[in-house]
């Protein structure tokens, strides 16, 4: 082979590299507010499946994973809960009851572990930082609320079997540089409003 044909052999080799580097890999998309997963409309009765570990949501109806979408969960301190649950109760519009941060906007509230514990919009980060709820970028959200009811089941655990195909090649949201919305901003019913269009504030 003469050096040429080593070159061109060469940096096709690479080329396939990195195609399949760039496949593999999640792409970084920056805030969740940009994160509009695609869903298949359901036809039947859905399962949730939380994975703690991967950070990641998965709605499916038997094995076909319906919408899948990047979450934050809780800390080491404050984990999120593992186990069988069911959905208790949901709220279109509801607002943080304790302190502190009473009044703090929880959109698309969904409880599984007693009333305390439940999926719903908030900032996400690629790292746990809740106290043991799961945020979910905000059309993430809406779309999950719209798929299920009181009584949809949900399996939460370290690991599920798509966090090494499906959930591997979601983007790496990250809404930690995002500043925090006016408290004028958050208490009044535009941020509900607003929601509802899949955004919020400025973002």
């Amino acid at each position: 082979m003469n050096r040429l044909s080593k070159i061109s052999s060469a940096l096709a080799t690479l080329t396939v590299a990195i195609a399949f580097s760039s496949c593999s890999m999640p792409s970084k998309s920056g805030s969740a507010f940009s994160f509009d997963p695609s869903v298949e409309k359901p036809t039947g009765a859905v399962k949730i499946h939380i994975s703690t570990g991967a950070q990641r949501v998965y709605v499916t109806q038997g094995d076909e994973v319906l919408l899948a979408t990047p979450c934050s969960v809780g800390t080491t301190a404050t984990p999120t809960p593992k186990g069988e649950f069911r959905i208790q109760s949901k709220m279109r519009h509801r607002r943080r009851a304790s302190s502190p941060g009473a009044g703090y906007p929880m959109t698309y509230w969904m409880s599984f572990y007693s009333p305390a514990y439940g999926m719903h919009w908030g900032f996400v980060k690629p790292y746990p930082c809740t106290h043991g709820c799961v945020r979910l970028p905000l059309n993430s959200a809406r779309k999950i609320f719209d798929m299920v009811k009181v009584g949809t089941p949900i399996s939460v655990s370290s690991s599920k079997p798509w966090d090494s195909t499906i959930g591997a090649k979601l983007p790496v949201l990250d809404d930690s540089a995002l500043p925090n919305p006016p408290s004028s901003y958050l208490m009044s019913p535009q941020v509900f409003s607003d929601a509802e269009k899949g955004k919020l504030w400025n973002f």
